[in-house]
Formats: structure tokens, sequence, C-alpha cells
């Protein structure tokens, strides 16, 4: 049949496809019949160009999810709307195939179309299945049942593996500037045959996740549902693929969580149920939306938690998170667990340093103390900045006995050749266990110390001497 007065009286871009059934897979089975001129546009420099009857791959790059879709119109004979995410252009994509007549019982004829926006339409949004309405109306709920994030993810998540009929799934947070990744979380019911991820998460797993977005490439997930879309994937991460087959994945979906067109994760499916494909793609596109946006929102809150608690030159607790921490001891909300020291302590020779090399040198001699801090202290104890060059470090649950080896150890670097200098003051619980009545004792003979410190070193100034 000839579909030119079709494509020619459309408005938007348009194209027809043929599925050869024929052939079972490659550039035979696929083509583009013919495409409207706004379709051209899309694909070639010039209209003259574009050739009728070719693989859809001499237009653009070959995508395993435009595949699936065209497979399950032509073996279903139902039309498809899809309306997604695409990473690659920072856009949202309206994507429609519908069947046609076909001379040939063996080639399926599509009609398809797309539109693309650069934000989301919430209208195209919520013009889904009532299942998976359904769905995602469970995970709103999910996520407002309690204030504690990781419960609601867990929830969601436990809630998404038993809609996608799957032995797994997990949501990953990634970030890719410093090349980290994490565990948010995972559910694979009460299955014996399924590990902890945990277990498979190693510093190899990075260059794992480092293939995805090549998988997803031009679309909004990557799905492998068969042995072809297996082998395919194989070309591009074989270590993964060949792990996934020794574990005996044999299908999986994977979503990308995506805020402010940075990718912050993945949320993933193994082992789901293949005849549910195309719910599952559904869901996930609009869950992982609405996933994207609550982590993001929870990942700003921690920033911003993490900055007004953190001295940002130093990478140490803040005067600000002190006062915070004295308040919850006071206030009995979160008492500092007993036995514990308090250690004042005080860089020597900052001002001097400041007025003779710059402030870039005196903010490398607190760098300094802050890093010998953190490699005396550990990462048990609790090291603030209070003030311009003096910092506060509590440790909770420390007898006298390791007090005094800190101390001995504070003692013993805080006069290093080619290192910054400080003084000390210390107080155990032991003889005082009023926190504040500590850090008073401890500042006292902090004092007592640096002022025997610049008997010795006139050449120094003494920054906020006492009078």
């Amino acid at each position: 049949m000839d579909y030119k007065n079709l494509l020619e009286s459309f408005n938007g871009v348009a194209a027809v496809l043929a599925v050869n059934l024929n052939v079972e897979q490659g550039d035979g089975r696929y083509t583009v019949v013919d495409g409207n001129d706004a379709y051209k546009r899309t694909v070639v420099k010039s209209i003259e160009e574009f050739e009728t009857n070719v693989p859809y791959t001499r237009y653009i790059m070959q995508s395993s999810n435009f595949e699936a879709l065209c497979d399950t119109v032509a073996n279903t004979g139902k039309p498809v709307h899809t309306y997604f995410d695409i990473e690659l252009y920072n856009a949202w994509m309206e994507v429609f195939y519908m069947p046609l007549k076909s001379d040939d019982p063996n080639v399926k004829l599509i009609f398809f179309s797309y539109e693309m926006n650069p934000k989301a339409d919430v209208d195209k949004l919520v013009d889904i299945s009532s299942e998976t309405a359904s769905n995602v109306i469970k995970t709103c709920l999910r996520l407002r049942e309690t204030t504690d994030f990781q419960l609601s993810m867990d929830s969601v998540v436990a809630d998404i593996r038993v809609q996608c009929g799957a032995k797994r799934c997990s949501i990953l947070l990634t970030d890719f500037e410093k090349r980290e990744y994490k565990l948010l979380s995972e559910d694979y019911g009460n299955d014996p045959d399924q590990k902890p991820l945990s277990d498979f998460l190693n510093e190899d797993f990075y260059r794992v996740i480092e293939t995805w977005p090549r998988l997803i490439d031009k679309s909004n997930c990557f799905v492998i549902s068969s042995e072809k879309d297996m082998e395919e994937a194989h070309n591009i991460a074989p270590e993964w693929i060949d792990s996934l087959k020794s574990d005996n994945v044999k299908t999986i979906v994977i979503y990308p969580l995506r805020s402010d067109n940075k990718t912050i994760g993945y949320i993933w499916a193994g082992n789901f149920d293949p005849e549910k494909s195309l719910m599952i793609k559904e869901t996930l596109s609009l869950t992982s939306f609405i996933l994207s946006a609550e982590i993001a929102n929870e990942l700003n809150i921690r920033k911003m938690k993490i900055m007004s608690s953190t001295d940002l030159l130093t990478g140490v607790y803040n005067r600000n998170a002190m006062n915070n921490r004295i308040s919850e001891d006071v206030s009995g909300e979160n008492e500092i667990s007993k036995p514990f020291g308090v250690f004042f302590i005080d860089v020597n020779g900052l001002k001097t340093i400041n007025d003779t090399q710059g402030h870039l040198a005196g903010d490398n001699l607190l760098k300094d103390v802050a890093s010998a801090l953190k490699e005396i202290m550990g990462k048990q104890n609790e090291i603030y900045r209070v003030g311009g060059d003096e910092f506060l470090v509590i440790t909770p649950k420390t007898n006298a006995a390791e007090f005094l080896k800190l101390e001995k150890a504070l003692k013993e670097n805080c006069e290093r050749p080619n290192r910054a200098h400080f003084a000390v003051g210390s107080c155990h619980s032991d003889e005082h266990d009023d926190v504040r009545k500590a850090m008073q004792i401890a500042d006292a003979r902090m004092y007592d110390v640096k002022e025997e410190y610049y008997s010795r070193h006139p050449e120094y100034e003494w920054h906020n001497k006492p009078v």
C-alpha cells in the first residue's frame, strides 16, 4: 500500500516503518519505508539525500528499545504511545507507533511519529494505563507514609519489585564527577537464591556503571528481555553481562534518575516478567521521574546540613555544629557518652604567618592542624573548628588511659619540624563530667601552654593574647 498521502497530510514528524518477520535480527528486519519532509529534515542534511526502504540505522543509531517497541506493535497489532526523558538531547520525547495495513503478511508496517519538548508536560505524563496509574499512586503514597527517607525508599523499591514481577529491584546513587556510587536501597524478597547486592559492589563495579550511559544511549532506559538483547549488550559491557549470566539474570531494565540535566542514580529491576515489558517501562518511566525529584531533594537537604555544620576550609565540623552538639548534651536529647575527654587546640604563629606570607599560607597552616587532628584522633572522635585559630575535640567513650594516650600523641606532634605548631589544653570527665565546665578547664590550660610557647618564640606575635 502507498502511504505517501498519509505522510504528506501529517503536520508533525512522521515516517512509515517496516518490520520484516522473516528476518530475526539486524538491519534487514527494521527499515524506514518513507517519511514526510519534517521527518527527513531531522535525519539528513538535505531532503534530496533521503532514501526510502533502507535500514533505520542509516538515519539513527541502533536502539534496542526502538526495535523492541516496533516488535511489540508488529506482533500485537496494537498501537503504542510512550513519553520519556531523553538524556542525549536534554528533552522530553512523545512517541507514537500505530499499526498499518500491509499487503505482505510477513512485513508489518508502522506509522511512526514523535515530538520533542525541553520540559516535561504533566498532562502527557499522566496519560497512562489504569494499572500504571495505580502503581505510581502507590509509590507516591509510600513516599509520604513516613518522614524517614530510607524507610520510604525501601518500601518503594519493594513495591516496584513486586509490580515488575522481578526477583530484585535496586536503586544506586552515582556521582560521575567524583567517580563514586552508593547503594541506596534494594529488595529481593525472601528468595534464598538472591544474594545481597553489596556482595557484588566493589571498586571495579564503577566501571560497570560507566557502561550504562552507553547502553541507554539515545533512549530513556536500557532493557534486556531476550537473548538477542543480551548479546548486543555483551558487545558494550562484556564483563558485566558475563556476571549477569553467571548469576542467572536473564532480563533486566535500568532507568536513569535525572535531576537538573544530570544523572544522579539508577533504578533497575532484574529477572522481571518479559510479558510485562510495556507496563514495566511505562511504570518505571513515570516512577523514575518522581523518585528523581524526591532523591534530589533529599540530597540537597543533606548537602545543606553538611554545609551548615562543616568548616569549608578544613573539612571538620564548624562552630555552629559544636553549639548544637553541646545543646543536645545539655538538654539530654543526645548526651555525650561518658567517660569523655575534651581537648582545646590553638594554632601558634597564625597572625605572623598571615601578615608576612599571606592568608593562603595561613589557610594552609589551619588545614595542616586539622589534618594532624584527624590523623591522631581518628574518625570516632568529634573535631570542631570553633574560631579563627581554635579547634575543639570531644572524645566520647574514652576512659582515662585512652585519654592520656591521645593527649600524649597530640603533645608529641604539636611542634613537628616543617608542620604547623599548636598548643593543647585538655580535661577528662573524671575531673569534671559537665562538658561545658570541662571545656572551660581545657581552654584555660591551652592558654597556659600557649603563653609558654610564645615565651620561647618571640618572633611570633600572639593573636588574641589575654590581657
